[in-house]
């Protein structure tokens, strides 16, 4: 079941009697436990029905003990098991799962992990409750995610401004959603999300970002790249080198990819590179003239010579401060 069903049918009031939500991303797992806290008893009947117990320092019986008192003064009782990856007898939970209280909600919250269910208990948890695998999402579905999320409070974003938070926030989705959280404090309600309000209220440059760095290179403009090279050494924590690199390999890989279909139909192109849209096409068609085939192939060859420079690894080690990396892997880049 997807975690948006999940959430619905909480809100609705309609409870499984167990949930097991397990996996990578731990945004999804705090976010279901959050709203089924929030919708499973009313402020008031927290205090006597609302059970917090962690994993590290619980077992089994304390567990079945809670979940097994009835209710006072209200329809149900809540049991949360936060950290439940550290809890040694998870699995004695399966006489209490087998046959679950219908007055109580019992929550397991196992982050950071995804469970094999191939136990007794396992399966007995499948059978009786809802079982949720929080996954990461793929660095290509971030963009999506964001403009997703940004709509839900009313917002809007064109493609290149969700690629721009993408690109820079990343694919943790709990530090995603803080800054876009921060984002539509700050606007109007209805408003476009547009570079220069990510600028004002997220910090990330319009002019000086990763996004606009690969641009630079795949148009070959030695005197934007070099100038947003003196930048990235003068804001290192902002843009330290290993993320740069990273989002460089992703580029020139899809360049590197477009050649192999470019004589494809435009959809098929854009399945096969993980495109959204014409859009980033564009950017990619125009790249790959001036980097053909084998140059496209060389500036992988050197992203991955310098990720190993920058994480001094065996023969690669330099000893050099990032910011010569960085000039030389653009130098190279530039002039292959």
């Amino acid at each position: 079941m997807s975690y948006q069903k999940i959430l619905n049918d909480v809100k609705k009031k309609q409870f499984a009697p167990v949930y097991f939500l397990h996996g990578e991303e731990s945004y999804f797992i705090d976010l279901i436990a959050d709203t089924i806290e929030e919708h499973a008893l009313a402020e008031h009947e927290r205090a006597f029905n609302q059970t917090i117990l962690y994993g590290k320092e619980a077992d089994h019986l304390q567990v079945v003990d809670a979940a097994r008192r009835f209710p006072m003064m209200a329809e149900r009782q809540l049991v949360v098991i936060k950290e439940a990856k550290e809890m040694k007898t998870l699995k004695e939970l399966l006489t209490y799962v087998e046959k679950p209280s219908p007055t109580t909600v019992l929550v397991i919250c196992h982050k950071h992990k995804k469970y094999n269910f191939n136990s007794k208990f396992g399966k007995a948890v499948k059978a009786k409750g809802e079982v949720f695998e929080a996954k990461p999402l793929y660095d290509n579905q971030v963009p999506d995610w964001i403009a997703d999320y940004l709509r839900s409070k009313q917002l809007k974003a064109g493609p290149a401004a969700s690629e721009l938070l993408a690109e820079y926030l990343g694919s943790d989705l709990s530090k995603v959603v803080n800054e876009l959280d921060k984002l539509a404090l700050n606007i109007p309600t209805g408003s476009e999300v547009t570079q220069q309000l990510i600028e004002q209220h997220i910090g990330i440059s319009k002019d000086y970002n990763v996004f606009e760095f690969q641009k630079a290179l795949g148009e070959r403009d030695v005197l934007k790249a070099n100038r947003m090279v003196q930048y990235f050494i003068a804001n290192p924590k902002k843009n330290p080198i290993q993320v740069i690199i990273g989002s460089l390999y992703n580029y020139y890989s899809k360049i590197y990819l477009f050649h192999s279909v470019a004589r494809s139909s435009e959809p098929e192109i854009l399945a096969t590179m993980g495109l959204r849209s014409s859009f980033f096409l564009r950017e990619y068609r125009s790249a790959a003239r001036h980097y053909p085939l084998s140059k496209a192939q060389e500036v992988i060859h050197i992203l991955r010579e310098f990720d190993l420079k920058s994480k001094g690894v065996g023969y690669n080690a330099t000893g050099k401060p990032e910011g010569e990396l960085l000039k030389e892997m653009t130098w190279r880049i530039l002039h292959v």
